[in-house]
């Protein structure tokens, strides 16, 4: 009797694909909702980066403001106050500022 109850249970476990369903599931998940827009604003920032020029206000990641005065294949020379001039290394630079921002002062 206890053999023909065995045979029974035995016959009715899912598949050993069956199991690793769900992982697959957290995985495309995390492709789609993180790794794939994170690949995409990093290549809209890449193409960003390469497009800048001479007279482009730009903040660099550490937060520096300045107006590009030189575009080299890997630096920028930025001009953060007048007559001071910095080399910056070009990934570095953050973000372009648009012109005809607001005035600091109010």
């Amino acid at each position: 009797m206890l053999d023909i109850l065995a045979a029974g249970a035995a016959g009715s476990s899912p598949p050993g694909w069956v199991q690793f369903l769900p992982i697959v599931g957290m995985i495309v998940i995390f492709w789609f909702l993180i790794f794939r827009p994170q690949m995409k604003r990093q290549k809209e920032h890449a193409a960003k980066i390469a497009g800048v020029k001479k007279n482009d206000q730009v903040v660099t990641a550490g937060g520096v403001i300045g107006k590009i005065v030189r575009v080299d294949d890997d630096y920028v020379d930025l001009e953060i106050a007048q007559g001071v001039k910095i080399k910056v290394v070009k990934s570095t630079l953050g973000d372009i500022v648009p012109p005809g921002g607001k005035p600091a002062n109010d």
